[in-house]
């Protein structure tokens, strides 16, 4: 058998030496410029990084995000652009491949209009700088960080480490939470006893400690501001308190707040009351203010301080043994 014959490899090495060394180098090159975008677009983001390892900051995320679109982007395009070159070379006329790829797009264009939309809502979302990677948000109905942004949606993963996938186009309303800044917001509930002006001065000394901490003040970037009561609750008197904080941080903050709350008021013996109802019986007949209380192994109830009233049964005595 004449293998020559049957592979022609005259042929194919004639082949190879006129169009495969120029698909290899079509591979070869692809690969070196979205390297080279990925190189180029990184080197950039760095360039925004500031100093705090630990907290990113506006800028940074800014970066983040549009880094990671702008490469997503490149290797769409560029692997069209390599795939349409090795086809010419394979001898595919791709004159009309384009024509009825526009002609399909047209058509893929009006049945996929809701892609369409998640498409222009996700440039609105990068243009108008709504959110960044980084930042937690509630969208469609979930909160979480936002790990990923692209064109078509956003990747949020929640507290419980639950990844949620939101295509750009349901979004109709976003809440950014660490937008620029935020916002430690506490109500302190404190019994009715208590003098209010007295705890409010307590809550700030807990705040200014609270900003003298290495720890947290990093965290926090005004003093803590007491609105005053906030509420006359069925248990309690509320005080509202809050903190401004750097993005991301009003949570930790607020912890720690609480905690410093609850240990410096068991020390002073302020109360911070729990639920609890009084019931009112009233003046007049039958029971004149008093509730009957059956005692075990008594044979009728007992009101409470009858057991004290003159001619009272008193109760049996033990029996006592000689030994």
């Amino acid at each position: 058998m004449d293998w020559n014959e049957i592979f022609h490899f005259e042929d194919f090495a004639g082949w190879m030496s006129a169009h495969g060394l120029r698909v290899v180098f079509i591979v070869i090159g692809a690969f070196v410029a979205i390297r080279l975008s990925t190189f180029i677009t990184k080197r950039v983001e760095r360039a925004f990084e500031d100093a705090d390892p630990d907290t990113m900051s506006e800028r940074e995320r800014q970066a983040a995000t549009l880094g990671k679109v702008i490469r997503s982007f490149i290797r769409v395009v560029v692997w069209g652009i390599a795939l349409l070159t090795i086809l010419k070379e394979l001898g595919v006329d791709i004159g009309p491949l384009l024509a009825g790829v526009g002609v399909a797009g047209l058509a893929i264009g009006f049945g996929a209009q809701s892609l369409v939309k998640d498409l222009l809502a996700g440039i609105f979302i990068l243009v108008e700088d709504q959110y960044n990677v980084g930042d937690v948000i509630k969208a469609a109905g979930v909160s979480g960080l936002v790990e990923k942004i692209t064109l078509r949606a956003t990747t949020l993963r929640d507290l419980e480490g639950k990844v949620h996938i939101i295509p750009n186009g349901t979004i109709a309303v976003v809440t950014n939470m660490t937008k620029h800044w935020s916002r430690s917001v506490l109500d302190v509930g404190v019994a009715y006893k208590e003098d209010v002006d007295e705890v409010m001065g307590v809550l700030k000394d807990i705040g200014d400690e609270l900003e003298k901490d290495p720890k947290f003040a990093r965290m926090i970037t005004g003093p803590l501001e007491v609105l005053g009561v906030q509420d006359f609750a069925d248990s309690a008197v509320v005080i509202r308190v809050m903190f401004t904080t750097v993005p991301n941080k009003q949570w930790p903050v607020t912890r720690e707040f609480r905690r410093r709350i609850k240990k410096t008021f068991d020390a002073k013996g302020i109360e911070i009351p729990f639920p609890h109802q009084t019931i009112y019986l009233g003046e007049g007949p039958p029971m004149d203010g008093r509730l009957p209380v059956e005692l075990a192994g008594a044979s009728a109830p007992v009101a409470p301080g009858a057991a004290d009233a003159p001619g009272a049964p008193s109760a049996p005595a033990s029996d006592e043994r000689e030994e």
